[in-house]
């Protein structure tokens, strides 16, 4: 299993762990008490094999990232190292624990459709394997312990693969939502900057029409008093660029032009 989480890693480095640990305790034992028959060589050989597999299987085929189905080239290596050990386990009795790490393995990259059957099949494999080297009467430790040892590990995993599934989702529902509220308040700026530059236009434009008003009533109280007076705020009302609202528009934070009163 290879990931970037840290405790992807860590859940990694225990099985590989305890995968070499079983790996050497069984070898030991087959060479201290199972050895001297007419397959020890093969033995030997599928157990460099079996290690050999099961290494390559870390660099050429890591197990997928949670949540992503296990790619083709996981599934021949699960297989292949599975059929090895049934090899092995068929000559050599003493590998049967090497079965837990497969156990974990499977069970972390396979989906619980497959991988429950897979861990029944490894489990009943180690009990026939048990109960065939067995001494004496029956122990039923043997027939018991293993399943027992097998759904709980199950059970575990199963819940742990659906309970970071719900995470996962969780995590999308949030990501998502913090998306829309970041359009959400984007929207909000943009309309009450529309509405801010609304409101200036609006009081510029009523600054502007109220001094051409004033400026109106100025010319119509000294038309017939003082004319040129009266044609000069015509004159100012009427140019294109002193306080018509076209040019208000164009510069809402300038001072609007006061009107000229007359001063005599």
């Amino acid at each position: 299993m290879r990931h970037t989480d840290p405790e992807e890693r860590w859940l990694g480095a225990v099985v590989h762990g305890a995968f070499f640990l079983l790996l050497g305790s069984s070898f030991t034992r087959f060479l201290t008490r199972d050895h001297g028959g007419a397959h020890t060589g093969w033995v030997v050989g599928l157990f460099a094999g079996f290690c050999l597999v099961y290494v390559l299987g870390h660099f050429l085929a890591p197990a997928p990232s949670p949540g992503s189905p296990p790619t083709t080239r996981h599934l021949v290596w699960l297989g292949s190292v599975s059929a090895v050990w049934i090899v092995l386990l068929v000559l050599a009795p003493s590998a049967t624990w090497c079965a837990m790490p497969l156990l974990f393995t499977g069970l972390h990259a396979l989906p619980p459709r497959i991988a429950v059957p897979v861990a029944a099949v490894l489990t009943a494999l180690v009990v026939a394997s048990e109960v065939r080297v067995s001494e004496g009467s029956l122990n039923p430790n043997m027939v018991v312990a293993p399943p027992a040892l097998a759904a709980v590990a199950t059970a575990v995993m199963v819940h742990l693969q659906r309970q970071g599934a719900r995470q996962r989702v969780l995590i999308e529902d949030l990501v998502r939502a913090r998306h829309e509220l970041a359009v959400t308040e984007r929207r909000a700026g943009v309309l009450a900057e529309r509405q801010r530059l609304s409101g200036e236009i609006h009081d510029t434009l009523a600054q502007g029409l109220s001094s051409q008003r004033m400026l109106l009533l100025a010319a119509g109280r000294v038309w017939d008093t003082d004319p040129d007076a009266a044609r000069e705020h015509v004159r100012w009302r009427s140019s294109p660029t002193n306080c018509s609202p076209r040019s208000a528009t164009r510069r809402p934070a300038a001072r609007p032009c006061p009107p000229r009163w007359p001063t005599g």
